[in-house]
């Protein structure tokens, strides 16, 4: 049976989104938001602040980290899959073609940003794959506080100060052989955040096995033992 992902539907608006992604200048646009991307993570900014200024820019996985979520997603059989930052989908996308052909199920995914919600619902539904994919709008820390019973895999693509947070909030929904991924895992600005993170999930008592992949600017692998 051929992927999801090779339907009309899906590449036309992945290929759309993807070109546009890969337009833009990124160090600039985040300097029009007034984020220094070589410095230090803005901690003074709050989440809400931090979103209403980069509405605008596409922050996402690479074509080929888009990729590689689709084959974990598959490779686990995920037909429950959360999701931390849709910006405008393109990683929900893979996301849901991987669930779609794994049989069903549910791409539960949260986005802060009222517009950037809107936009990724609309290429949600160009993309034919809306009936898969539950968007929460708002703070990821309230939105994801009501999951199903178990969860197959988890990806971490927001802001690098939640990650830990969000992890943890839901950790306990991760069955045994889950999987977690973290995108831009060695983005400069989220360096200490990073790194923290890596701190805890390398840590044998904490419940992974966790491997870097060198994909785009960092990919993290993490297993949920059990």
């Amino acid at each position: 049976m051929p992927s999801t992902l090779h339907s009309e539907a899906v590449a036309s608006t992945l290929n759309r989104l993807l070109a546009a992604e890969e337009r833009q200048d990124l160090e600039a646009a985040f300097a029009d938001a007034g984020i220094d991307v070589a410095g230090d993570f803005p901690i003074e900014l709050s989440a809400a602040d931090l979103a209403e200024r980069t509405k605008d820019i596409i922050m996402s996985v690479s074509r080929e980290g888009g990729q590689l979520l689709y084959l974990f997603t598959r490779a686990v059989k995920a037909r429950s899959v959360v999701e931390f930052g849709t910006s405008f989908g393109i990683s929900t996308l893979y996301l849901a073609a991987a669930v779609r052909d794994n049989g069903g199920g549910q791409v539960i995914t949260t986005e802060l940003q009222s517009d950037k919600a809107r936009r990724a619902r609309e290429n949600f539904a160009a993309a034919g794959l809306g009936d898969l994919i539950d968007l929460r709008l708002g703070d990821a820390r309230e939105t994801l506080r009501e999951l199903p019973g178990t969860v197959d895999l988890l990806l971490l693509d927001g802001w690098p100060n939640l990650r830990l947070p969000i992890l943890n909030l839901v950790q306990p929904r991760l069955r045994p052989g889950a999987l977690v991924i973290v995108d831009d895992i060695d983005l400069d600005i989220g360096r200490d955040f990073n790194q923290g993170f890596l701190d805890h999930i390398n840590d044998p008592a904490n419940g992974y096995l966790s491997v870097r992949l060198p994909v785009h600017m960092g990919v993290q692998m993490c297993l949920k033992l059990g």
